[in-house]
């Protein structure tokens, strides 16, 4: 490769990308044209990825953890030979295109993870980076490094300056990932100007004291032969992760290049026009790239497919060599759970005794993890909390601890409830692997960032979460989650589970287990609960069901609708109004909302049953619940410190308070029309 074409390709790469800002009118010339040349030494001297077959699964991985610079990685990946055509990037930030505005790993061939919220990608790039290492440990054998690849990032000033990056970067220093890579970015600009305004630290310090292995190069818009040996020396390291703080010049070639003008803004006309003549490109022209630049990246690209023919015949030999093992790589590599695995799930009966919902979480896990071997989690230094790890489980830690061994399962994530979930989003995203993620409920807030990300990007990531609301008792509003349970309802794609007891826990591990494109969270009591007549792990599918009828009528005079550790409480509610009152009571369980509304609307309707007064008893926010029934009863303010039963009695969360209100309900449309609720138009 000559240093003209170099020089052309990386000159492409900044025209292309400021073009394609320009024709939207929209977006981020600045990072693409200054990352042009860090990224051209990667793509085409390190990177080892088949564009024809982007999901090979020993790829390497890259992640532009700033991702408002995509056009940068767009541009990239239709040169590799992705399926992004030259219309793709004329398309950039349209609706629909394959090309919008941030990294979507769901729209675009050959983009690993959604980044864009600053922070995340390099959070992803630890999780890829730990689901390498625990595979190829796994897998691998003498001779068959059948899992052996790296993980690239370029991040910048305003990833480092997020919190989500210190807890993943601190974490991914602890366990001694040398397989993973970030370039850093640093340009010193950010939206508000300077980096001197508020970020004057030592990045390459912090990193060190984080345990990393630190390099730098100070010419990163010229310097090619400086990244490149400083790629090198990073791969030599293979106890610690790297970090290449690579100074560069924001919107390089632009007039207005080193600025924040040049950040978020197109060029505009005059601007463009002056960046293509000073890289001998012709003004009039848009979107051209010289047949010299295709030719040397469909080499590389050709490149990358040898690889993974080599690698497919090394797997031949393995499958003779290790049968068993290559029939369970295979098998997780297609995403298949093991035949029969849910046989495994605990089932009960209402003479069962009484057990916390996190107690009965942890018996699944004992049961499924044995027989699930890609279930792969932790927990935000909660564990005995938790309940999260199983007997014989072992540490993912580097053996040099002797804690345990990258062929652990069992996560340490420390406090660091943001770190976890962008973490198990990259184990997620690297495949082979189902990531959980555990903490108390009310810190999944801390980790919205992330969770948020694991619904947008379809990653199957099961979050376990106790002490699911005012039932923790003692430790007070500030552990108690409120609203937090609304704010997940309103979340696209999520599956949000309050099991009710035994078979509502199994049934939720199976539904989150089983829905591969979305993430799922399980919330569970600190307190014990008995287990309910009429329960099941099937009718938990449904999302919500019929559990029992109390008293002789027909047709019900009311309905009560219970969740979580709440459904018992609207059972006790129901047979006092069957007994002290002589009312027909029907009692239905909801353990997931989002599994209900999607189950067809005559369904729905017979399990809600129009035309008889319905109310609601859960321990959280009502917000939500007048979509289906007349009278949500809930907490509407925060909670209070104190034994949980006093707490529940304070809040009218009793059968014989809730009773009262239901008697109200039940009296109030005797003389008015009830609606039907529910509705599909």
């Amino acid at each position: 490769m000559s240093a003209n074409t170099d020089q052309l390709s990386i000159d492409t790469i900044r025209v292309v990308a400021a073009d394609m800002v320009q024709a939207a009118n929209s977006g981020h010339p600045g990072a693409p044209m200054g990352c042009a040349p860090m990224a051209h030494v990667l793509f085409t001297r390190f990177i080892n990825a088949n564009p024809r077959h982007s999901k090979w699964l020993n790829r390497d991985r890259f992640v532009l953890s700033n991702g408002h610079g995509c056009a940068l990685h767009y541009v990239l990946l239709h040169l590799m030979g992705y399926k992004l055509s030259l219309d793709d990037l004329k398309n950039f930030r349209q609706l629909g295109s394959k090309t919008p505005g941030h990294p979507e790993n769901t729209h675009t061939d050959g983009i690993e993870v959604t980044t864009g919220p600053l922070g995340q990608g390099i959070s992803n790039a630890v999780g890829l980076a730990i689901a390498e290492r625990h595979l190829a440990a796994t897998f691998n054998k003498p001779g068959f490094p059948v899992i052996d690849n790296t993980v690239y990032a370029i991040a910048g000033d305003g990833c480092l300056q997020e919190g989500v990056a210190s807890e993943a970067s601190s974490l991914a220093g602890h366990l001694e990932l040398g397989n993973l890579i970030v370039l850093y970015d640093s340009n010193g600009i950010q939206i508000d100007g300077s980096t001197k305004l508020g970020f004057t630290e030592d990045v390459l310090k912090r990193y060190e004291a984080y345990g990393w292995h630190t390099l730098e190069v100070a010419d990163g818009d010229n310097d090619l032969e400086g990244l490149t040996r400083a790629i090198e020396a990073a791969k030599a390291v293979k106890d610690k992760p790297t970090i290449i703080k690579v100074t560069t010049t924001i919107g390089f070639g632009a007039a207005k290049a080193g600025t924040a003008g040049v950040h978020g803004a197109p060029l505009g006309a005059e601007g463009l026009a002056a960046v293509k003549s000073r890289f001998g490109f012709n003004p009039e022209e848009s979107f051209v790239v010289p047949d010299a630049v295709t030719k040397f990246y469909a080499e590389r690209a050709a490149h990358g497919a040898q690889l993974e023919e080599e690698w497919n015949q090394l797997l031949v030999k393995y499958a003779q060599e290790y049968p068993d093992l290559h029939a369970d790589l295979v098998r997780r590599i297609e995403g298949r759970l093991p035949e029969n695995w849910e046989s495994a799930l605990p089932r009960f009966t209402p003479e069962d005794k009484p057990v916390a919902t996190r107690k009965l979480s942890e018996g699944v896990i004992n049961a499924i993890a044995p027989i699930l071997p890609e279930l792969i989690g932790g927990s935000a230094d909660l564990t005995g909390s938790n309940l999260t790890r199983w007997k014989g489980a072992e540490d993912f830690q580097p053996e040099s601890t002797n804690l345990g061994s990258y062929a652990g399962r069992y996560l340490r994530f420390g406090v660091r409830e943001h770190g976890m979930a962008a973490i198990s989003n990259g184990i997620a995203a690297y495949g082979a692997n189902i990531p959980f993620a555990s903490t108390f409920l009310n810190f999944i807030s801390y980790a919205a960032g992330a969770s948020r990300l694991s619904a947008l990007s379809e990653f199957r990531v099961l979050y376990i979460m106790t002490h699911d609301s005012i039932g923790l008792g003692e430790d007070g509003p500030t552990h108690q989650p409120i609203e937090t349970f609304a704010m997940l309802r309103a979340t696209p794609n999520y599956l949000n589970f309050r099991p009710a007891d035994g078979n509502e826990v199994s049934g939720a591990y199976y539904a989150a287990l089983t829905h591969a494109t979305r993430p799922s969270v399980l919330s569970l009591t600190r307190q014990n609960l008995p287990h309910l007549e009429g329960s099941s792990v099937e009718n938990t599918l449904k999302g919500g069901y019929h559990l029992k009828t109390y008293g002789s009528a027909s047709t019900p005079d009311l309905l009560i609708v219970g969740t979580g550790s709440e459904t018992s409480i609207a059972v006790g509610a129901a047979k006092l109004l069957a007994e002290k009152e002589g009312l027909t009571v029907k009692v239905v369980s909801m353990p997931c909302l989002e599994l209900f509304n999607e189950q067809p609307e005559p369904y729905r309707h017979e399990v809600l049953t129009p035309g008889v007064p319905s109310v609601s008893v859960e321990a959280l926010s009502t917000f939500g619940w007048h979509k289906y029934v007349h009278h949500p009863i809930g907490i509407d303010t925060f909670g209070a410190s104190g034994p949980y039963q006093q707490l529940y009695e304070k809040f009218g969360l009793t059968p014989e308070v809730i009773s009262q209100k239901a008697l109200k309900v039940v009296e109030y449309y005797k003389s008015h029309a009830v609606p039907t609720l529910d509705l599909d138009f």
